[in-house]
């Protein structure tokens, strides 16, 4: 009995032993709101940075292949064109355009950039007008509106895709059938407005071909 009795003091007297000897556990540090938002807000911030440095990268401008030429008329699309170029008119005349049926007053625009260089009323074609392209060689002729668009001046710069007139049935038009009448010209080296070479506007118009 005195022998269990030793081992019991022993036993108790070990544990105390290694409980005062052990060193103590180093305290959980504190983690304040403020260090919680600006750990959580690391990875944005960092993010953000490095969005910001990285340069912006712009979408390549659009632009219409060379000697193209855009539809005159808007809101016709060029399955709905027909080629009416080498139709008769009177007087033995040759039609050398297309006409392009629209509702009066639907917008006509720039087939390209240009200058109006001619606004003319003439007994045919009623108002007219006549762009030439920057570098002369082209003129662009537009009949039968029903009027220009507010701006529209002879020497006017304008842009493809600009509004010029408004489509109409003036000069020998029929009121029934209002429509834009198209030509293209090759100028001479002369360059005037009422004076080219008749090129047929439809297989142009409908991107079969393009101009030189």
């Amino acid at each position: 009995m005195k022998t269990g009795l030793l081992l019991a003091v022993g036993l108790v007297t070990g544990v105390l032993g290694v409980w005062v000897l052990a060193p103590p556990a180093a305290p959980r540090a504190s983690t304040s709101p403020a260090e919680v938002a600006h750990s959580a807000s690391a990875p944005a911030v960092a993010a953000a940075t490095a969005s910001a440095a990285a340069p912006a990268v712009s979408a390549p401008a659009a632009s219409a292949p060379a000697g193209s030429l855009l539809l005159p008329v808007q809101g016709i699309a060029a399955t709905q064109l027909q080629d009416t170029f080498t139709d008769a008119r009177s007087e033995g005349r040759v039609h050398d355009a297309i006409d392009i049926l629209a509702p009066a007053g639907t917008p006509v625009l720039a087939v390209a950039d240009g200058t109006v260089e001619k606004l003319f009323d003439s007994e045919r074609g009623g108002l007219t007008l006549y762009q030439f392209e920057p570098s002369g060689r082209y003129c662009y002729y537009y009949a039968h509106l029903q009027r220009y668009a507010d701006g529209i001046a002879e020497k006017k710069a304008i842009r493809r895709g600009e509004v010029i007139g408004y489509v109409g049935s003036t000069g020998n038009a029929s009121p029934d059938a209002p429509h834009l009448h198209f030509e293209i010209h090759r100028l001479g080296a002369e360059r005037q407005w009422w004076k080219g070479e008749s090129l047929n506007p439809y297989p142009v118009l409908r991107g079969d071909v393009t101009l030189d």
